[in-house]
């Protein structure tokens, strides 16, 4: 097919438009930090009443950004994420309940101090729920000839000789 003259004169005078105009410099690496950042911060009881406080919670544009924020609780996102109550507490601001009640400072308290006391029994807790470990394979029967040791009276102290792993540092 042929193109008139007018017809290409007519599209060379017309304004091309950019391939992309919102390409990011960066392939959205700072958007992504940014967004990884404010969604960390989320981990602070202290933050969430700030933000409670100054009516953001209120405001249509900031919520649709909390529920477009919930794509960092995809496995390929996940990874980065340090601070785990995070997307704890973005997942419980979704309801608007939790809005109104991180408002008060009551509120905030009691979710700082429940923050604490989960950091705090966390490694018993995980230890509850770990199979213990097998008994290692017995040994062959010593000879006969050895006699066989006598019994310890249940009221005497383990020997200071037995394993460091017995007893564990953190109790």
């Amino acid at each position: 097919m042929m193109i008139s003259a007018k017809e290409s004169n007519d599209a060379a005078q017309a304004p091309s438009m950019p391939k992309n105009i919102c390409k990011d410099p960066d392939d959205g690496r700072q958007r992504i930090l940014l967004e990884l950042e404010f969604v960390q911060c989320l981990a602070n009881p202290t933050y969430i009443h700030y933000l409670a406080q100054n009516r953001y919670f209120e405001d249509e544009a900031f919520i649709g950004y909390l529920k477009y924020l919930q794509y960092w609780q995809q496995p390929e996102y996940i990874k980065f994420i340090m601070y785990p109550h995070c997307l704890f507490f973005l997942e419980l601001l979704q309801n608007a309940n939790f809005h109104n009640a991180m408002a008060h400072p009551g509120s905030k308290e009691l979710a700082h101090r429940q923050q604490f006391f989960f950091w705090k029994n966390y490694r018993n807790n995980r230890l509850k729920h770990i199979l213990p470990r097998p008994l290692p394979e017995p040994t062959a029967a010593p000879p006969a000839s050895v006699p066989p040791p006598a019994p310890v009276p249940a009221t005497t102290v383990a020997p200071a000789s037995a394993p460091a792993s017995a007893l564990s540092p953190m109790q």
